[in-house]
C-alpha cells in the first residue's frame, strides 16, 4: 500500500481530520445531555492516535462524528477534505465507502457470509474493482491478516481474534486513507489484543492514518499520540512515545 497523500481542506488546513468547536447534545427525558462540550483538535495523514479516558465521556461519540455515523449538535468536522456534518445519508455512505475503514469492538461480520465474502462486501457496495479483482483482493487481504486458510469458513467456525483480524481486512477492503476503530482490543484476550495491535502499527507505517478508543492501557502506552476525553472535553493530547497514563 503505498503512502497516503494529504489532504487540504477549504481554509488550507492539510489534516486528515479536523474536529472545530464540536458540541453534542443527547435529549433524556425532558431534558438535554451535552456529551461533547467544544472538542477541537487535527489529525494528520500517517497519525496513530489513541481516544482515551473514563467509559461515558464521549470517546465513542467523537469517532461517530468522524465518521459520520451521527453529526454534531454544533459545530464543524471536516474528513478527508469534506465537510461530514454537511452531507446527505447517500453522500455520507457514499464518501465513508471510499475513505472510512471501520473496525467496532464486536466484529460487525454477517454471519451468513464467510469470512472471504464479509471482506469482498464493501467492493460490492462501493462499485469499486471488478468482479474477479474483488476477490483476488480479498484473499489478498484475509492473506495480510494471517487468514488465507480461514476464507470460506463462517465468523462463528473461528475464534473471536480471527473475526476481528478477518474484520480489519474489510476495513481495508476499499483502501481507504483513514481507519477508525472502537475498542477494537476489547474482546480479545491480551496476546491476540497483541498481535491485532502490530496489524494496525504496520498499516500506520504503510501510510494509513489511524484513530483507535481504547481502555486497554498497555496498548495506549504504545500509540505514538494519546488524546484524552474527560466529562466532555480534551484535557489532554500530545504525542508520548511510550509514556505511561493512568488508565481507566
Amino acid at each position: 500500500m503505498s503512502k497516503t497523500n494529504g489532504h487540504t481542506n477549504g481554509n488550507g488546513n492539510n489534516s486528515i481530520i479536523q474536529v472545530k468547536d464540536v458540541v453534542k447534545n443527547f435529549k433524556v427525558g425532558d431534558g438535554e445531555v451535552t456529551i461533547l462540550k467544544g472538542i477541537s483538535f487535527d489529525v494528520k495523514p500517517g497519525e496513530f492516535v489513541s481516544v482515551v479516558g473514563p467509559s461515558g465521556n464521549g470517546k465513542s461519540t467523537l469517532l461517530n462524528m468522524i465518521t459520520g455515523i451521527d453529526r454534531p449538535s454544533a459545530g464543524q468536522v471536516v474528513v478527508t477534505g469534506r465537510e461530514v456534518h454537511k452531507m446527505s445519508e447517500n453522500q455520507l455512505a457514499s464518501w465513508r465507502g471510499e475513505n472510512v475503514g471501520i473496525i467496532f469492538q464486536f466484529f460487525q461480520m454477517l454471519p451468513a457470509l464467510s469470512l472471504l465474502q464479509n471482506v469482498i462486501l464493501p467492493m460490492d457496495f462501493a462499485n469499486k474493482y471488478g468482479p474477479k479483482e474483488r476477490r483476488e483482493r480479498a484473499m489478498e487481504l484475509l492473506e495480510t491478516v494471517g487468514l488465507a486458510d480461514q476464507a470460506e469458513k463462517l465468523p462463528s467456525m473461528v475464534s473471536g481474534g480471527q473475526q476481528q483480524r478477518a474484520a480489519i481486512a474489510r476495513a481495508l477492503a476499499n483502501d481507504p486513507p483513514l481507519l477508525v476503530a472502537d475498542e477494537p482490543t476489547g474482546n480479545l484476550d491480551t496476546r491476540t489484543a497483541g498481535d491485532v495491535f502490530e496489524l494496525f502499527s504496520k498499516l500506520v507505517d504503510q501510510g494509513k492514518t489511524m484513530i483507535m478508543v481504547t481502555h486497554d492501557k498497555e496498548l495506549a502506552k504504545r500509540v505514538p499520540r494519546v488524546v484524552e476525553i474527560t466529562n466532555g472535553k480534551i484535557t489532554r493530547d500530545e504525542f508520548v512515545g511510550g509514556a505511561t497514563w493512568t488508565g481507566y
